[in-house]
């Protein structure tokens, strides 16, 4: 037998004895619209589909969605422990921030400006979130480019349905690092929300503001505190103008400014009182849906306005200098689904997305006029679910994108569900695509010539339950080859500096597992384990083993005790080493974190009160080289219902 085959089958068979999800006890009804973008019971789909429920997120109070996500299985959110201002890189199955996609209430996020297309989930308050869905593998088949190693997709909060209802709520709390202690609160969250249904109409209005202070981005002796600030307002209303026709518009407007450090280069002082950021982003959309006896049809438009500028000092000309990224995206994804009889349906499908940018700095200047592109993707996915238990989910998409040639991903994922035993064996093969950034294709060092990076992935996995479906366990293994990969190219003679498709192919292979067990109507454990072998070339920030373990312990109706646990192996970094000129590898040992939380209803149904402590070992560790992480710290927060 295989080395390597029988070291993960000892691990696989570790760890379904002794390791354990951070999510409810699942149930194979629950629904999940990921892998298909309509609504399908947990049982026929043919992917482990990683929900985080509105209950999950409660469990979670005075936590951001940052640090929410890294508790899931196969996913890392570095710098979900550092400052609040500190930027995030999310991390799947080795894919980084350009290969995972976000998805905000079915429309694609992105920031159009930034060098990676990525989106930034520091604007995105928890409290006004839902749920959220974790699907990983190469979904590019059905959301198109940047869903290379997983979708995140996220639904925000709706109406209720009674003609008026709502919440006030504030936290506050401590800003520490392991090796400083204020008592007085430096963390303050606080909002409100208004929702109802009242005949055909529906409407939800929250605001969301938020201000942390007491610690500083990176590390170093009397360095100061780097203020965050954010402001977050949504509107949504919607008109069920016929028993078929629903219309749903919507509006938000998030506002974030952070003092901020410059990179860690190991020799210069990265920290100066002028360094200040500011991001302001205008959303509005229309989602109409129209349910008719055989399907649904489904638009959802939306249109961001993103604008990020930064005051920074430059250290050369002893001035501070001022640099704008402006973007504008347009996205619209037309999509229907038509059932041909009780097993077999169809979903077919066009998005459009229309991006362009405007930058200056005190260095260079790109235009919108010459920075934009469209792109138009028709696409279909198939799925049949027979009545003895074989499910398959099958689909293509084609990309056609108006600087460079056609592009065809597509996926094939056959699942079997055991009618007479609680046992579902998924299996999957599918492609994905990344396009080249506005920034990678016109700033001083685009490239007209790049095509996109391409991904495959393979997967083989399981999913059953026992006593009575009080125990859920799960695994999956994964292969993923990453090919065509944008970089960057530098020559030390000429100093030309572009970027380029790199030739070659990056692997990267290995497993998920997770496991709840509601041991009593009180008592439930949860956990997850992932193992991931990345190339060198990709191991940076990426931990080759990740658990995290939970215990919630409801004494009765009214309370609730949580405590979490959370191992992060060892990982690579590498800085800019200001003093010999080079780029130079570190290791950032490994670290565990235990975290405390109890709630308490004053008023059944009315108002509710919570207690926090976060690392209460007080774990000093490193997430990123040259910059802070949080150690204990306390929370306290109310929310009262109306």
């Amino acid at each position: 037998m295989n080395q390597k085959f029988r070291y993960y089958s000892a691990i696989l068979a570790l760890w379904g004895t002794c390791a354990l999800a951070q999510q409810d006890t699942i149930s194979l009804k629950e629904v999940v619209i990921s892998d298909t973008k309509f609504g399908q019971s947990k049982e026929k789909s043919g992917k482990i589909i990683e929900k985080i429920t509105a209950e999950d997120l409660a469990r979670n109070s005075g936590q951001s969605v940052a640090t929410i996500l890294s508790q899931a299985v196969g996913l890392e959110v570095n710098g979900n422990q550092s400052a609040n201002g500190k930027n995030l890189s999310y991390f799947i199955r080795g894919g980084r921030n350009r290969q995972v996609l976000i998805v905000i209430d079915g429309i694609p996020m992105t920031d159009a400006s930034g060098i990676n297309l990525e989106y930034d989930l520091r604007l995105l308050p928890a409290e006004q979130v839902e749920s959220i869905e974790i699907m990983k593998g190469a979904t590019s088949t059905l959301y198109g480019t940047g869903a290379a190693s997983g979708v995140i997709t996220i639904t925000l909060k709706k109406a209720a349905k009674k003609v008026i209802a709502g919440n006030a709520y504030m936290h506050f709390g401590t800003q520490n690092t392991a090796e400083s202690f204020k008592a007085n609160p430096q963390d303050f969250n606080q909002g409100i929300g208004l929702n109802g249904m009242v005949n055909i109409v529906d409407y939800y209005a929250s605001l969301n503001s938020t201000e942390t202070k007491g610690i500083s981005q990176a590390t170093g002796e009397n360095f100061e505190e780097d203020r965050f600030s954010r402001v977050n307002a949504l509107a949504k209303i919607g008109f069920q103008t016929t028993s078929k026709l629903k219309l749903d518009f919507f509006a938000n407007y998030d506002r974030m400014k952070t003092d901020y450090d410059g990179p860690f280069d190991n020799v210069n002082n990265p920290d100066v009182l002028e360094n200040v950021s500011l991001s302001e982003q205008f959303r509005f959309g229309f989602n109409p849906k129209y349910k008719y006896k055989k399907g649904e049809f489904i638009v959802n438009s939306g249109f961001t306005l993103l604008e990020r500028s930064y005051d920074e000092f430059s250290s050369f000309s002893g001035t501070t200098d001022q640099y704008v990224y402006t973007s504008r995206s347009v996205v619209v994804d037309a999509v229907n689904k038509y059932n041909f009889n009780k097993n077999f349906f169809m979903v077919v499908g066009t998005q459009f997305q229309f991006h362009d940018m405007y930058t200056q700095t005190p260095f260079d200047e790109i235009n919108r006029e010459n920075a934009k592109f469209n792109m138009i993707d028709p696409y279909v996915t198939a799925v049949f679910n027979s009545k003895f238990g074989l499910h398959i989910n099958a689909g293509t998409r084609l990309n056609l994108h108006s600087v460079y040639d056609n592009q065809l991903v597509y996926n094939v994922n056959p699942s079997y569900h055991f009618k007479n035993f609680p046992l579902k064996i998924i299996t999957s093969y599918s492609t994905a695509y990344i396009t080249p950034s506005l920034y990678q294709l016109y700033s001083p060092y685009g490239n007209l010539v790049l095509t996109p990076e391409e991904n495959v992935t393979a997967e083989v996995g399981f999913e059953t339950t026992f006593l009575n479906k009080k125990m859920t366990f799960n695994a999956v293994g994964f292969y993923r080859e990453e090919s065509n990969s944008i970089g960057f190219f530098f020559d030390p003679e000429t100093f030309a500096s572009y970027y380029v498709n790199v030739e070659g192919e990056n692997k990267v292979r290995g497993f998920e597992t997770t496991l709840s067990y509601q041991l009593s109507s009180k008592l439930r454990v949860t956990g997850n384990y992932s193992f991931t072998d990345i190339p060198e070339e990709l191991n940076r920030l990426i931990p080759k083993h990740k658990g995290n373990l939970a215990l919630d312990f409801k004494a009765n109706e009214r309370t609730l005790f949580s405590i979490n646990y959370q191992y992060v192996d060892g990982r690579r970094d590498a800085f800019f080493d200001g003093g010999t000129f080079t780029t130079t590898n570190v290791f950032l040992g490994s670290y565990q974190l235990v975290n405390g939380l109890i709630k308490y209803e004053l008023m059944k149904n009315r108002l509710t009160v919570f207690g926090a402590v976060n690392n209460i070992l007080n774990e000093k560790f490193v997430e990123t080289v040259g910059y802070n992480t949080r150690g204990r710290n306390v929370q306290l927060g109310i929310n009262f219902l109306f």
